[in-house]
């Protein structure tokens, strides 16, 4: 047993799907994670995020993961979270997937974010990585919709978003290396999930932690 899981259960949940394993990294895996970023995710010559924080050298690049994920702990309540989940493909980590929700007691709405190793990219990780996290929002937490949203020019993450179901849901204007940039808006209401879900996803020890989600 996972001695982080007396202070923090979070620590136990577990997200498989037919090859992937997704979960909080503990002290143990966070340095792993921290190492798949810094070794790229995304080619130095484009930017999909509206942060940068990929801008900087490899070491910089890993510690923004590491603080990331330690800040997402230690500010977590029922009414706003972020759950920085680990993605593992045959037992190594090769991205991360992010599910955040504020009020979501009240609103049962999510959002979802995520990034890839450049190694690991186009071969349908990304798609099946959010399918395991919607699952957990869905059938797990109860949530009625999910919301996401990408850069325009950014055809790999909304190409994610469309096979899954989710549908254009107007745009914003960001700011992205100190340049206006056009996002995508896109939205996933529960019965277009149901009736899309192809990737079989199981859930292990939400029931735990059921409670730090405010449900």
């Amino acid at each position: 047993m996972n001695p982080h899981t007396a202070w923090w259960p979070l620590y136990g949940l577990r997200i498989h799907t037919p090859r992937l394993e997704l979960r909080l990294p503990d002290m143990e895996l966070l340095p792993d994670l921290a190492r798949a970023a810094a070794d790229g995710v995304h080619a130095p010559d484009r930017m999909p995020f509206t942060f940068p924080w990929t801008d900087g050298s490899p070491t910089d690049r890993g510690r923004a993961v590491y603080q990331h994920v330690l800040a997402t702990i230690a500010n977590w309540s029922a009414g706003d979270w972020t759950l920085s989940l680990a993605v593992l493909h045959e037992g190594e980590v090769v991205g991360r997937q992010d599910l955040m929700a504020s009020s979501f007691a009240v609103t049962r709405e999510v959002e979802t974010g995520s990034w890839l190793g450049l190694a690991h990219q186009g071969r349908g990780i990304g798609t099946e990585m959010r399918a395991a996290a919607l699952h957990l929002a869905f059938a797990g937490l109860g949530a009625r919709a999910a919301v996401s949203a990408a850069m325009t020019d950014n055809p790999r993450s909304l190409g994610v978003s469309r096979r899954l179901g989710y549908r254009d849901n107007g745009l914003d204007t960001a700011v992205a290396r100190d340049r206006p940039v056009t996002l995508q808006r896109l939205r996933l209401e529960r019965a277009e999930w149901e009736r899309r879900r192809t990737v079989d996803v199981r859930v292990v020890g939400l029931d735990a932690c059921r409670s730090e989600f405010g449900v």
